[in-house]
C-alpha cells in the first residue's frame, strides 16, 4: 500500500513561496500572480500505518514549522502542478527520509518518492503558467509529475541499449580528432586526445566507447586531473610537530597494512571512521583492538 502526505510551511515561515512570488513578478514579468503555495509531497510504500503516522510527525515535518495534511488544499488555485526528480536522479529528500524511518523501525528501509506541489493564485494566462513551470523545472534533473497517487512505487526499467563506439577513433588524423573534439565539446585539448588515441590503438587495440571517452574527459578536466593523474608528492615539509608525527604514522600505516583496517572501518562502521583516524594517528598508544 502507498501512503501519501503533504507538508507545507506555516504562514509566515515559507520563504520559498515568497521567493518564488518575487522571482515570477520581477524576473518573469508574471504580474498577475497574487500568491503561491508549495507542498513537499511524500509517497511511502513498505511500512504499516502506525509507523507512517509517526514518520509524518517526526521525519517528514517539524510540527512547530510545518502543517501536515492528507491532501493539498488547492481549491481556489488557478494552476496546480508537481515536480519530481527524473528517474535515476538521486533524490536527497527521499533517501534521507527512508533512512530515518529505518532508524525508527529498526527494520527494512521503505520505498519513498517525493515531489514538490505548486499552487498558483491570481489572474494567470496559459503562457504565464508555462513560464512559471519552465522557471521551476530544470529539465536536466527534474520533470513534471502526475498529481495522482500511484498504486505502487516499484519501478521497472527497460534494458539499456548497447553503448556506441567512436568509430574510427584510433585511425583519425589530427583534423579528424579536432572535429571530434569540437563536436563532442570535450574538455581535453588535442594533445590529450592524441594520448588517449595512442592508448586505445597500442594497448586496447580497439575504438573507445562514447562512455569511456566521456569518463576520461571528465577526470581529465583541470579540477580533477591534479588529484587523479598528476599528484606526485616528492617532498613534504611540515613545521608543526604534532602534524608531522601524525603524517609519519600515516606513512607507517601504509607499510604495515593498518590502512586496510581503516578501509574496513569506512565500509562497515563509517560513523567511527573520523574518530578512528584521530585516535590512531594522534594517540598511537591506542591500538586497533580498541575499536573491535
Amino acid at each position: 500500500m502507498v501512503f501519501r502526505t503533504y507538508v507545507e510551511k506555516r504562514q509566515g515561515l515559507a520563504p520559498e513561496c515568497e521567493a518564488l512570488l518575487t522571482d515570477c513578478r520581477d524576473f518573469l514579468g508574471v504580474q498577475g500572480l497574487r500568491a503561491a503555495r508549495i507542498w513537499n509531497r511524500y509517497d511511502v510504500e513498505g511500512i504499516e500505518a502506525p509507523l507512517f503516522e509517526n514518520a509524518c510527525r517526526s521525519v517528514f515535518s517539524e510540527p512547530p514549522l510545518d502543517l501536515v495534511s492528507d491532501a493539498a488544499d488547492t481549491q481556489d488555485a488557478c494552476a496546480v502542478f508537481a515536480v519530481e526528480p527524473l528517474p535515476g536522479q538521486f533524490d536527497q529528500r527521499a533517501d534521507s527520509a527512508s533512512q530515518c524511518i529505518q532508524l525508527l523501525s529498526q527494520g527494512e528501509r521503505p520505498r519513498i518518492r517525493t515531489a514538490k506541489v505548486y499552487a498558483l493564485y491570481g489572474m494567470l494566462t496559459d503562457a504565464d503558467v508555462e513560464a512559471v513551470k519552465r522557471y521551476v523545472i530544470n529539465p536536466v534533473e527534474s520533470r513534471e509529475a502526475s498529481l495522482k497517487k500511484p498504486e505502487t512505487l516499484a519501478e521497472e526499467f527497460a534494458e539499456p541499449k548497447c553503448v556506441s563506439s567512436v568509430e574510427g577513433f584510433t585511425a583519425m588524423d589530427e583534423a579528424g580528432l579536432s572535429a571530434l573534439l569540437s563536436s563532442m565539446g570535450l574538455a581535453m585539448d588535442i594533445a590529450d586526445l592524441k594520448a588517449l588515441q595512442d592508448y586505445f590503438r597500442e594497448t586496447e587495440h580497439r575504438d573507445p566507447t562514447v562512455t569511456e571517452l566521456r569518463v576520461v574527459d571528465t577526470y581529465w578536466s583541470d579540477h580533477c586531473r591534479h588529484t587523479t593523474f598528476s599528484t606526485h608528492l616528492d617532498e613534504i615539509c611540515i613545521d608543526d610537530d604534532a602534524v608531522k608525527g601524525a603524517y609519519a604514522r600515516y606513512l607507517a600505516a601504509r607499510e604495515d597494512g593498518l590502512l586496510k583496517y581503516l578501509e574496513i572501518v569506512v565500509l562497515e562502521k563509517p560513523v567511527y571512521f573520523a574518530i578512528s583516524l584521530k585516535v590512531i594517528f594522534f594517540f598511537p598508544i591506542i591500538t586497533e583492538e580498541s575499536f573491535q
